[in-house]
């Protein structure tokens, strides 16, 4: 079984985020770079499939800079056989129809019978690729899945819904995305730090791929969310002190009851 997982690299979860000098797009000089944590999902999901069945391949796709390597070797250091890396030095925030093309047409020759993608990336949260690219190659989508299983030709998931539980089958091959719950993903070990070096990146350009930048979708500008006013201590001596001074607050400042 062949199994690809698409995979974005994304600024750390507790990196400061700062707005670049055009207004419209974010300060890269200090920001540390990492899978995205929902794509981790996918890796670790592709490789116990794999351990499963005995058998296949685990192949990773990234697209962007040359930096994107690094998150496609934390990949491969995770167990993956092997990765592809669309380069370009411009594709960071790029129309996410754009990226979904390209990464169809790097996916598509490698005949996955499964493709993961995290659910969305922390980032832009956009949500948007998956969806993209199960439609470029006319596949089917199977969302948010926070179990997975594989047999007879086809894929059985679980997604949740308030209160309950979806349960939904494909035939292969098919498009899944993942979500937190779905499984722990491992950690690099230092074997596999070491063996990453060694298995192979293939790096492709645009061009390698047919296709010309092609954005439909422009950010127009970005700006932070606005600040929060500072919090109120409530004083008393006494629970009920509390309480109604609480309660007087809400009613006479807040204007909330």
């Amino acid at each position: 079984m062949n199994i690809v997982v698409c995979i974005k690299q994304v600024p750390d979860t507790e990196t400061q985020i700062k707005i670049g000098g055009d207004g419209k797009s974010i300060d890269t000089s200090d920001i540390k770079w990492v899978m995205n944590p929902y794509d981790e999902f996918g890796v670790e999901e592709a490789l116990r499939i794999k351990e499963a069945q005995g058998s296949g391949e685990v192949i990773v796709v990234g697209a962007g800079p040359k930096r994107v390597v690094e998150a496609l070797r934390t990949a491969l250091a995770m167990g993956a056989d092997r990765a592809v890396h669309i380069e370009d030095e411009d594709l960071y925030g790029a129309d996410p129809m754009f990226v979904a093309k390209i990464l169809a047409k790097a996916v598509e020759p490698l005949n996955p019978d499964i493709i993961f993608f995290g659910q969305r990336a922390v980032d832009d949260d956009c949500g948007l690729v998956s969806s993209a690219v199960a439609d470029y190659l006319d596949l089917p989508q199977l969302s948010v899945c926070i179990k997975v299983e594989v047999g007879d030709g086809k894929v059985t998931v679980h997604r949740p819904i308030e209160g309950q539980t979806n349960v939904l089958s494909a035939s292969l091959p098919v498009v899944i995305t993942t979500q937190k719950g779905l499984n722990e993903p491992r950690y690099a070990s230092l074997p596999g730090i070491m063996k990453a070096k060694k298995k192979p990146l293939e790096t492709k350009t645009l061009a390698d791929l047919g296709l010309e930048r092609e954005d439909k979708l422009e950010v127009v500008s970005l700006s932070p969310p606005p600040e929060r006013p500072a919090g109120k201590t409530i004083e008393g001596e006494t629970p009920e002190e509390l309480a109604a001074n609480l309660a007087k607050a809400l009613h006479e400042e807040a204007k909330v009851i």
